[in-house]
């Protein structure tokens, strides 16, 4: 009955709009100089997808854009490089967040001890939402926390994590590792527990004015020994969606 109707509102969030989780008024314009990230899906035979893009609104990363976007991308493809039956998808939220606590640590955005920021949940301050989600009638598809799965979190980010079960051939689920800088969070607006003395807001302060948020989202399969990645027909590095942006043939 549903047919090809798009599964969710189409999130379009630039400049700040883009640190919004499901940014919702898509009525802003864009902006030289701003960078925009755009969340879609489409039904096809009811069955759904859920892809994440970003770039700059000129077509041309500044070096600051590049650090960030570099840094979720690469997120994103060590989870999927590490994806296969029998990993725990919570392991794969852990590991994310340590590859991007890292590379902020390696811009001056952070400074400290990694180990330290991950007992103490500092990655929700950048990430405040889980890995992804199961996909496949619906957006976010049922069977997270069956009864014989491993139970949800009470920590920050992995209670977010709509699912922490052990991978299985078949399974299909989406890789969504984000970056944003939220004001209300790197400010302690809200009582998290979390020690502030990790971040550089002054570092971050020079890079927010030029990127506020990024998230690359793919959709997946796990094979007999890894993942197929449903969605690769998608610029992704900054040399492929610079060349997409001046219409030039990006693929390789």
């Amino acid at each position: 009955m549903l047919g090809n109707v798009a599964p969710y509102h189409s999130i379009c969030g630039c400049g700040i709009g883009a640190a919004t989780l499901h940014y919702p008024d898509n009525d802003k314009l864009l902006t030289n100089g701003k960078f925009i990230l755009t969340d879609q899906g489409h039904r096809v035979h009811n069955y759904i997808s859920d892809i994440t893009t970003c770039w700059p609104v000129n077509g041309k990363f500044t070096q600051k854009q590049k650090d960030i976007y570099e840094l979720v991308l690469k997120a994103n493809r060590e989870v999927m490089k590490n994806c296969k039956p029998g990993v725990n998808y919570r392991d794969m939220h852990l590991l994310a967040e340590r590859v991007l606590l890292e590379g902020l640590r390696d811009l001056g955005l952070i400074s400290g001890d990694i180990e330290e920021m991950m007992e103490q949940r500092l990655g929700f301050i950048f990430q405040p939402h889980g890995l992804g989600h199961l996909i496949g009638l619906d957006t976010h598809d049922v069977g997270g926390y069956l009864s014989h799965c491993p139970p949800r979190s009470t920590k920050l980010g992995l209670k977010s994590l709509r699912f922490a079960r052990n991978l299985e051939k078949g399974m299909t689920f989406t890789i969504e590792p984000g970056c944003y800088f939220i004001d209300y969070l790197l400010e302690g607006k809200e009582n998290l527990g979390i020690d502030l003395k990790f971040l550089n807001l002054e570092k971050i302060r020079e890079y927010q004015t030029e990127i506020d948020g990024v998230r690359i989202e793919d959709c997946v399969v796990v094979t007999d020994d890894g993942v197929e990645n449903m969605s690769a027909e998608i610029p992704r590095t900054v040399e492929q969606i610079e060349k997409c942006m001046a219409g030039e043939e990006w693929r390789s």
